[in-house]
Parts: C-alpha cells; sequence; structure tokens
C-alpha cells in the first residue's frame, strides 16, 4: 500500500448527510497525509468539521494541520444569508492545530470565521509544508480571493475554487480581480505538469477530477491567448 493517504470527500453525501447548505453546495472537502507516521492534514474543512475528524480517526490518522484554500463560508465556515455553516472555528474546538493560509487571506479569514491570527499560519506562496515525511507545495493563485491557494500533493493538485474541470472561480466578489485570475490561470499554474491530477473545490461537473492536461485541452476560461481577450470574456 502507498504511504500517501489522500480522500476527496462530498460534503451532503460523505459526511454532513441532511444538511440542505452542503447538499445544494457540493464542497468536496480533502485529506491527506502520510500513512507511515499517521498525519494527516484537512483541507476546507467546513459543513460538519468534527465528523471530519472522526473519518481521521477510524482510518487511523492524526489530524496535524488544516489549510483553508480561500476564506469562503463554505470552505471555512462563517454565516450566508442567515445560515451558519461551521467550519475552522468549531474544529479548532475539537482539536488544537495550526491553519494554513496565504498570507494575503489572513484578514479575509479572520473577518469571516472569528478565528484569530494566533490560529493562524501565513504562508508566501512556494511555501511547502511537511506532512509526516511527505511535502505540500503551497501555490498563491489569487483572482477568486486575494489569497487563494492551490495545494500540490504527490501527483494531486487540490485548486479550490481557482480552477475547476470546466470554468474557474467567480471574479465579481469582495476580493476578486479578474486580471490577477487571467495570471493565475495563463502563468501561475503553467508550471504544474499535465500528468498531474486536478481536484476542484466544488463537484461541478460529471467527473470529481481530472489529469490537468484534458483540463487544458477542454476548459474554456484556458482558452483565450491575452489577457484582453480574457477579460472580455470573463471578466
Amino acid at each position: 500500500m502507498s504511504r500517501v493517504y489522500f480522500r476527496q470527500l462530498l460534503a451532503g453525501r460523505d459526511f454532513a448527510v441532511g444538511d440542505d447548505m452542503a447538499t445544494m453546495m457540493v464542497n468536496f472537502v480533502y485529506a491527506l497525509g502520510d500513512r507511515d507516521t499517521g498525519e494527516a492534514v484537512l483541507i476546507d474543512p467546513a459543513y460538519r468539521p468534527h465528523e471530519l475528524v472522526d473519518v481521521l480517526e477510524a482510518d487511523g490518522m492524526r489530524l496535524v494541520g488544516a489549510i483553508a484554500t480561500h476564506y469562503h463560508f463554505d470552505h471555512v465556515g462563517g454565516t450566508y444569508a442567515n445560515h451558519h455553516v461551521e467550519g475552522i472555528a468549531e474544529l479548532l474546538e475539537t482539536v488544537d492545530v495550526a491553519v494554513h493560509v496565504q498570507r494575503e487571506e489572513v484578514e479575509w479569514v479572520t473577518r469571516s470565521t472569528g478565528v484569530t491570527t494566533g490560529n493562524l499560519v501565513a504562508h508566501a506562496g512556494g511555501d511547502t509544508l511537511a506532512v509526516g515525511e511527505l511535502s505540500l507545495t503551497m501555490i498563491h493563485t489569487p483572482g477568486h480571493t486575494p489569497g487563494s491557494q492551490c495545494l500540490l500533493f504527490e501527483g494531486r493538485l487540490v485548486s479550490g475554487d481557482t480552477l475547476f474541470l470546466d470554468g474557474c472561480g467567480r471574479t465579481d466578489l469582495p476580493g476578486s480581480d479578474p486580471a490577477e485570475m487571467y495570471r493565475t490561470l495563463s502563468q501561475r499554474l503553467a508550471d504544474v505538469p499535465g500528468v498531474v491530477e486536478l481536484f476542484p473545490g466544488h463537484f461541478y461537473s460529471s467527473s470529481p477530477s481530472a489529469p490537468l492536461r484534458d483540463v487544458r485541452a477542454t476548459n474554456r476560461v484556458l482558452v483565450p491567448a491575452s489577457a484582453g481577450e480574457w477579460l472580455a470574456m470573463f471578466s
């Protein structure tokens, strides 16, 4: 068995069953780690974080950290339309771990979740995080939010709302920037090998993941050859 531990969990199906918001939003949460050491992290642990901790424990894994791809309520918890979604604040009530974010996202995460900066570890793009004896690379990918990040781990790219199998994250929300999104899609992710499997933040396509080379060949947001063309189509 590979020492790489990796699970893609769909809110409303694999956990948070019966939660109407979770079912509607079709968020993915990711658990990844090192089977040999038993250490694991959760990416975007929203809706029922205590159930996610239980998943890890049932698999013989121990939570040593959490990672937020960006600050939106359906990824880190918060309140939307008078509906409260549990997230990193409630996770920290269950287990004392660091929450890793890009430094540009710190202000947004604290404002939306109430979690203090003392619970957050601020990173720069390109930083690596040890998960057991394995390594995860944090790629700063602004556009959807100022501190959006994608996580590269053992041949997998967890992309949050930066890039979906078809389309990308919205650029008309607070903190969004269409020009930065174009630079992210055309430059910041350009060096990620095509054989890497893309795992998005939502189940918006018929498949839950796909090789990045296939996404590059079919995703309409990756077609424009210039910033002007991209902004004319998608800003």
